[in-house]
């Protein structure tokens, strides 16, 4: 099987495997608990809210974990809302981002608050002017994700951050980081991040476990309730071997990011030039330098996105039509919309994501099978 849909979800490193099995079976104990069994749990909890903390510069105590990405954008969406809204019911976010903060935002304005959506142009980029123009004094929150997951495309973090605290200090900027984490490099000091969420299945992590970075001295509420962990913002028992796998793929992630990015780009380089050699084929999003290595989105024209899939599909090769979590919908991809795109062009759209662990083989055995595929399915599946 060639797997090329690494942006919904990763292969666990056997590593990760053999921490959570470890964990499960041997150092089963409650972190809450003052046994041995207990202790030796919180600690293995603190390490790998250690190593989440260096990788994107912020402090061990800044870091809670979830059950994953969509948690985390909801507790940054919701608990802001909740937190602030004395200060005010503005929020501003992207038409591309990832359901995970779509829908918690429309969610805030059926309940009353103003939720600005910032358009893209046909790259998939926000325009800093109007975001600039958007902020308001009673502007709670700023949404936007760093690396969107269909395209691949890298909004200027820096810049985001640096434009937010100059219009308004108080403003917070939460970065749906899931895309990004481990494979592009991070800094919430530097790029002024209040908020920040990852999942540790698209880093080769288990599922079912993400993080929340949240800045010191922030007002974001709670919304599990109950007992006191994690410094009373997120009630239960943490996931002691999910939390302590998550920590091994971190790290790992971390180690290898140049050396990854370095492969990736090459696989991506090499599938994208064989792409572009066939007829009626085009780059949807930025060009190969600029978008994230991880991610390519390519347009077959005259041929339907979910027939190729299944084609190659049929050939052992997994690729996608776009976001995971949209992909049973018979729709058009709403980031492509966003980007201008015609639906002739949206309804070809193909996405190959990578990990440090896919070869040139693979690429160049997914590179035979769409030769052979694509002017075959053009002719007979229209």
């Amino acid at each position: 099987m060639i797997y090329l849909d690494n942006a919904a979800t990763t292969r666990a490193l056997p590593a990760v495997a053999e921490k959570m099995t470890y964990m499960l079976t041997e150092q089963y104990g409650n972190p809450a608990s003052v046994s041995i069994m207990g202790l030796e749990v919180d600690k293995e909890i603190r390490h790998a809210s250690q190593i989440l903390a260096r990788g994107i510069h912020c402090k061990e105590e800044e870091v809670f974990f979830t059950s994953g990405g969509t948690e985390g954008d909801n507790w940054a969406i919701f608990g802001t809302a909740e937190g602030y809204q004395r200060h005010g019911k503005h929020f501003i976010t992207t038409q591309i981002e990832h359901p995970a903060v779509k829908n918690p935002m429309k969610a805030l304005e059926e309940k009353g608050c103003e939720v600005t959506w910032l358009s893209v142009d046909s790259k998939g980029h926000i325009s800093l002017e109007e975001l600039a123009a958007a902020i308001r004094p009673d502007t709670v929150l700023v949404s936007i994700i760093l690396v969107n997951n269909e395209t691949g495309v890298v909004q200027d973090g820096l810049a985001i951050g640096k434009l937010i605290k100059e219009k308004n200090p108080q403003t917070l900027f939460h970065v749906d980081a899931v895309q990004a984490f481990g494979k592009y490099p991070v800094d919430v000091e530097k790029m002024k991040i209040d908020l920040l969420t990852m999942s540790g299945h698209k880093i080769h992590g288990p599922k079912g476990v993400g993080m929340l970075y949240m800045r010191k001295g922030t007002k974001v509420k709670p919304f599990i309730l109950g007992g006191g962990q994690q410094k009373g913002q997120r009630a239960g028992t943490e996931n002691g071997p999910a939390v302590a796998a998550l920590g091994v793929a971190a790290e790992e992630a971390f180690g290898h990011m140049q050396e990854s990015i370095s492969h990736v780009s090459a696989l991506k380089k090499a599938l994208a030039e064989g792409i572009l050699a066939m007829p009626n084929t085009k780059i949807n999003g930025d060009g190969l330098d600029e978008a994230s290595p991880y991610v390519l989105n390519v347009t077959f024209e005259g041929l339907r996105s979910e027939v190729l899939l299944h084609d190659l599909e049929s050939k052992g090769i997994i690729v996608s039509a776009g976001s995971a979590c949209d992909s049973k919908k018979k729709v058009g991809s709403p980031v492509l919309m966003a980007m201008g795109m015609p639906f002739s062009e949206i309804e070809g759209a193909v996405r190959f994501s990578f990990s440090r662990y896919n070869t040139m083989e693979e690429i160049e055995t997914c590179l035979l099978a769409l030769e052979k595929s694509v002017p075959f399915l053009r002719k007979y599946n229209r």
